[in-house]
């Protein structure tokens, strides 16, 4: 059962999803989703495999036009516009950042890797991208690292560097929402805590919807999770709540104590 977390009308909603239905050729992934992500907060999300929550990051960017077979149902709302609105899904992309699980880096430089999205706003002047491609590095936790080899090839770097590479190259475009799904799943310890604190600074200028296996990953950083199983939104509730024995239903009680997963 969906259980939605309400927040005051006043401090707005970056994300607003009504009984969300997603499936894959007719089989079901997820049903009955109704919640509210407020902005400028880090929103988590946990459970285990196959609990609908890629499929749920998916449906935000309109990534269903780009999956065969997905069908999706029920209403999702970006900043108050239901997504199926838009015309270019290009442009509601534009608005929403996302990072995968493993680094998908282009097979370009590490300059022209993060000045891409820039390049294809119209921005030309080199001063102009200098500036962008330091700013974004530097809030990936990455630029102290590559600044001598911006021309470098972002293919070379090592797995935890690529990972930032890819989130300042979402950050390049100026995004409202960022989300992540599974970001550390391919990545150290250190850097995991390092992209963690840029993640915690970053919540000041956009709303994040995190995506994790890591239950204390969710604690750490998220001010409210949901927790989907087996394609349900079983509940939502303030992150300290939810870890301190304040769960609504069993279920999330087990899961963040490590008794399935």
């Amino acid at each position: 059962m969906s259980v939605p977390v309400r927040v005051s009308e006043a401090a707005g909603f970056a994300i607003e999803v009504e009984d969300l239905a997603i499936g894959y050729h007719g089989k079901p992934a997820l049903s009955g989703v109704t919640l509210q992500v407020p902005t400028q907060e880090i929103f988590g999300i946990i459970g285990p495999a196959n609990s609908g929550k890629t499929s749920f990051l998916r449906a935000i960017n309109r990534m269903d036009l780009m999956t065969a077979g997905m069908e999706v149902s029920g209403s999702v709302r970006v900043e108050g516009r239901d997504v199926r609105s838009w015309r270019n899904p290009y442009a509601l992309r534009q608005r929403i950042g996302v990072v995968f699980p493993l680094p998908v880096g282009l097979p370009l430089t590490i300059y022209d890797n993060v000045a891409l999205s820039s390049r294809l706003r119209g921005t030309r002047k080199k001063a102009d991208l200098d500036v962008i491609v330091e700013r974004c590095l530097r809030r990936a936790a990455l630029w102290d690292e590559v600044k001598d080899r911006l021309d470098s090839l972002g293919s070379l770097l090592s797995g935890g560097q690529q990972q930032r590479l890819t989130i300042a190259r979402a950050l390049s475009q100026d995004p409202s929402i960022l989300l992540l799904d599974e970001f550390s799943i391919a990545v150290d310890p250190v850097t995991t805590m390092r992209i963690e604190e840029v993640l915690a600074e970053l919540k000041s200028e956009m709303t994040i919807v995190l995506v994790t296996n890591l239950v204390q990953q969710a604690r750490r950083l998220a001010s409210r999770t949901a927790f989907f199983l087996t394609g349900e939104l079983v509940e939502v509730t303030e992150t300290e709540t939810m870890f301190e024995g304040g769960a609504q239903d069993p279920r999330t009680t087990a899961y963040v104590e490590g008794k399935f997963g």
